[in-house]
């Protein structure tokens, strides 16, 4: 069905849905540098996260529909495209506004990657090479995140406008990847008419299900457990534990390592565990990590060691579900698994918006006050996945 190895596809696929991720972070330790070159203020930065995350949430609901229409590699192509004049528009903005308008094309154009790389995966592969090739996806994808503030940190060193055009040469590499080495798994035959009207009721069918509910809001807070120390991180890492903007590496890379050997479980639990016992072992992990966390931030003073150790931790039990879960989402509606893959990042990156604009302001006043919120987040998707078929087995 497809000439290049699945290692090749997995990677490719990979560098796609890390595209996303890259865009949101890489850019967090030039934020005090920006503020003088821009001119704006702490909040007007801050909202260019928002400007970036609100038009990738919402169009990533459409992304998915799309491909099954146009076809994968067409949708990959547009997004792509679009994103590399969007980042040239950023590295160049003379001004704060000019930043948030590119942003938002960014946000726009930034989700076809990742929501076509999930439906591809499943599009491509069955069982449990399937749930191999999620977790590398996935790991990737998790990775982007950790490794982004690090890059950023190395680019600032060159200039701000390096970050941007980074970010444009990235995604314009994934482009030429995605076109040279990935098959267009989305037949003429199959495709599906693209109309509000019928996306609207492909969407009233997803999310009328339940089952796919618990399983992606589970997923989504996990990782929104994770993603708020990432968006914290100027706060958390400076002000808190008293390291650098050049000091990023402290905290995302144990948080990486966390991530793969999460992944490399994953992989290998694959066809040897059933999902349920995979799913069971990564929440009682992640509970006993959140437990800790928070004996550590209440009765041990803000130290880097102690306080990041436990989110690497964290990453095991969050990136040994993560495949599980995101497969039985997909797996819900295979006739429109692009809708079901956008629906699925949808609820991940909604969490994660809630989190920039609402949850990190409240409580990054402190390291206990983000061990509290990982804390919430863990109980909400522990609440989600216990009503699922995946948690008894069926």
């Amino acid at each position: 069905m497809h000439k290049s190895s699945p290692f090749v596809l997995s990677v490719v696929l990979a560098s796609l849905a890390a595209l996303a991720p890259f865009a949101i972070d890489t850019y967090l330790p030039a934020f005090p540098t920006l503020e003088t070159a821009l001119q704006g203020s702490p909040l007007e930065l801050q909202q260019s996260l928002t400007f970036y995350l609100l038009p990738y949430a919402l169009m990533t609901l459409w992304h998915g529909a799309i491909s099954d229409s146009i076809g994968r590699i067409t949708t990959i192509k547009w997004g792509l495209g679009v994103f590399v004049l969007a980042s040239i528009g950023c590295a160049f903005a003379p001004n704060i506004e000019t930043l948030w308008f590119f942003r938002v094309l960014q946000g726009l154009s930034g989700g076809a990657g990742n929501v076509v790389a999930r439906a591809m995966v499943r599009d491509l592969f069955e069982g449990p090479q399937a749930q191999r090739v999620m977790a590398t996806v996935q790991m990737l994808f998790g990775i982007a995140p950790a490794v982004a503030p690090i890059i950023g940190g190395l680019l600032l060193g060159i200039h701000w406008q390096a970050i941007f055009i980074f970010l444009a040469l990235y995604a314009a590499v994934s482009l030429w990847a995605a076109m040279r080495y990935l098959p267009e798994t989305m037949p003429k035959e199959k495709r599906l008419p693209l109309s509000a009207k019928q996306v609207m009721k492909d969407y009233r069918i997803i999310f009328g299900d339940k089952e796919f509910n618990y399983v992606v809001f589970a997923l989504g807070a996990n990782f929104a457990g994770f993603f708020i120390y990432v968006l914290a991180s100027p706060v958390f890492l400076v002000k808190q534990l008293g390291l650098s903007e050049h000091q990023f590496g402290y905290m995302f890379i144990p948080t990486v390592c966390g991530m793969v050997l999460g992944s490399y479980l994953a992989k290998r639990a694959a066809g040897r565990y059933s999902r349920q016992l995979v799913v069971k072992a990564a929440f009682a992990w992640m509970a006993a990590i959140v437990i800790l966390n928070l004996l550590v931030c209440f009765m041990l003073p803000a130290h880097p060691k102690y306080n990041i150790l436990p989110i690497a931790l964290f990453n095991i039990g969050m990136a040994l579900a993560m495949p599980v879960l995101s497969l039985a989402a997909l797996d819900r509606h295979p006739k429109i698994r692009g809708t079901a893959a956008s629906g699925q990042a949808f609820i991940q990156m909604f969490l994660s918006t809630v989190s920039a604009g609402l949850i990190v302001p409240l409580v990054w006043y402190a390291p206990s006050g983000l061990a509290l919120a990982m804390a919430g987040y863990l109980v909400f998707a522990w609440l989600s996945i216990r009503k699922s078929k995946l948690w008894a087995g069926k």
